[in-house]
């Protein structure tokens, strides 16, 4: 076995594995650390400005990415003119560099206050860096490696789909420059740290809402007897 069959043909399985393993028991023994842990109390500005472009130039960025994985064909189709395709990737960079953007924003939070260091352990640090390894390997693509929606659909799309039917075909990585697999190792990463940090939040989904009765909110308070005069009624009779 070769270091390429181990790490895209071992690799993906151990840590979704890990990642499902971990994240079960973790809901079971300690629910209530499966939260975000928020610190916008804390500071909320720098938040603003990180989280909005960190979360909607990621998202999607992954909605881009699962599309070709499901409907690849539309992707080649649409690609078929080229100011099409030139549409596509510069939509593509703009939403990796507004993620960047945001990415940095979070970074020089967590660690420019002195606030938001007391409340920050070292896996909010090493998420940060495995997530901004994603994003600045994918702008490198983008760059250095360009019309990745055009070939990546010949490329990554037979490769994950390989691994999701258990028969990995990891040959297709091996002949690809190493940026393009460090962008790949780098989700791997992200999945195996993923249970162990406060962005396993994200599979938590109040449904039970949705179920739950109605609630009885019922006041013990005894209402005021007839001679009382509010605070507020006094005042007004005193300045009358």
């Amino acid at each position: 076995m070769t270091s390429n069959d181990f790490l895209f043909g071992v690799v993906p399985y151990a840590v979704a594995t890990l990642a499902v393993i971990v994240t079960i028991i973790r809901w079971r023994s300690a629910p209530f650390t499966v939260s975000s842990l928020s610190s916008q109390l804390l500071e909320s500005r720098k938040l603003y400005w990180g989280t909005v472009p960190f979360h909607w130039g990621l998202s999607l960025i992954l909605i881009g990415h699962l599309g070709a994985l499901l409907v690849p064909r539309g992707f080649e189709l649409w690609n078929g003119a080229p100011v099409r395709l030139y549409l596509l990737e510069m939509t593509g960079l703009a939403l990796a560099l507004w993620a960047a953007f945001g990415i940095t924003m979070l970074f020089i939070r967590r660690h420019g206050d002195a606030r938001i260091r007391r409340v920050s352990t070292p896996m909010d640090t090493i998420v940060l860096v495995i997530i901004g390894t994603q994003i600045v390997t994918g702008i490198w693509i983008a760059v250095g490696y360009r019309w990745g929606s055009y070939w990546g659909t010949g490329v990554f799309v037979p490769y994950v789909r390989s691994l999701f039917t258990f028969r990995p075909e990891p040959d297709y990585v091996a002949p690809l420059p190493i940026v393009l697999k460090l962008h790949v190792l780098s989700f791997f990463a992200f999945l195996a740290v993923f249970p162990f940090t406060r962005l396993v939040h994200i599979i938590t989904l109040p449904l039970q809402y949705l179920f739950r009765p109605w609630q009885k909110v019922i006041a013990n308070r005894e209402p005021p007897s007839p001679g009382y005069v509010s605070n507020h009624r006094r005042i007004r009779q005193y300045r009358r």
